[in-house]
């Protein structure tokens, strides 16, 4: 039975230590110039991300392929769920020209979910990498990617673009998928790391397995460290963790606030546990301080 989540418990006030500086950045300004001059969407825009000042302020994004409109309707996400529009042929090439233009030494590629699509879009991945790669080819390439509703074939094509590190987020604890992400599924999720990986040493290739968890939805201490074993039984070293924040009314509310100490805790639980590299505190999102692992240290061929 699917879990509720009583509305009464948002905590409109967020604590102290949530805090979200405005950009005083001229480098902000000249990252969004660029952005809008390519034509290119960014999760951070899309999912309305807390850290967009800090990382846009660096120069660093995380692009969003596939449009931006998602066929999935998560109670979490801020991205627009409707019938998406046809995918742009051109978009791979803006990608790797924004990497050029930025410089980047790690880029992360994410995409909506297209269910609507035969491959779900791994086509589309595939063909950013490559595309980023010939342009950039010192660039470390991560991807975020759906499920792709468990096809297997689909994933086989994302991995054949080599990519670096490969992500996919569990979100959160299995109890709480069925209200958090109720077109996705808990172990489907696992079993797509592990997959991911395994196709990759297949072929002969090195890449690194990440995932993510939101914290605060009303998840208990046990829960979390039961995904983090679920992971790391999955295979997976790089691990993600970061407070719920509720988009709009319209979404899941906070059941909690995290403290940053809880995080600091849970981050040295995850390190004793295997995890290679681990970022943990209540503003930290998938791609923040992407860059900061180092694939190298954890490739497996």
């Amino acid at each position: 039975m699917p879990v509720k989540i009583d509305p009464k418990l948002h905590k409109e006030k967020k604590p102290p230590w949530i805090r979200v500086r405005l950009p005083n950045n001229p480098v902000f300004w000249d990252t969004k110039g660029l952005i809008d001059d390519l034509k290119l969407v960014t999760v951070c825009e899309e999912a309305h991300c807390p850290n967009r000042w800090e990382c846009w302020g660096q120069g660093t994004a995380t692009f969003m392929i596939a449009g931006e409109r998602c066929t999935r309707a998560c109670g979490f996400c801020a991205v627009d769920t409707r019938r998406p529009m046809p995918l742009e042929a051109d978009e791979p090439d803006r990608v790797a020209e924004a990497v050029q233009r930025m410089k980047l030494n790690h880029v992360v590629i994410t995409a909506v979910a297209r269910d609507d699509l035969p491959d779900g879009g791994a086509c589309h991945f595939a063909n950013t990498i490559y595309r980023v790669r010939e342009v950039n080819p010192e660039c470390v390439i991560e991807v975020l990617v759906p499920d792709f509703i468990g096809r297997d074939d689909s994933l086989w094509i994302v991995m054949e673009a080599a990519p670096a590190i490969f992500n996919h987020n569990l979100e959160t604890v299995e109890r709480l998928t069925p209200v958090v992400r109720s077109q996705a599924e808990y172990w489907r999720s696992l079993q797509v790391l592990r997959s991911a990986k395994e196709m990759a040493r297949q072929m002969g290739q090195r890449c690194a397995t990440k995932s993510g968890i939101m914290l605060g939805l009303g998840e208990t201490e046990e829960e979390v460290i039961k995904a983090m074993d679920d992971l790391r039984d999955h295979d997976v070293t790089v691990l993600t963790m970061g407070q719920y924040l509720r988009p709009s009314p319209k979404h899941l509310p906070v059941v909690e606030y995290i403290t940053p100490e809880v995080f600091d805790r849970l981050k040295e639980i995850a390190q004793e546990k295997g995890f290679r590299h681990v970022a943990s505190g209540p503003l930290v999102r998938s791609s923040y301080h992407a860059a900061d692992f180092k694939p190298e240290l954890d490739l497996e061929a």
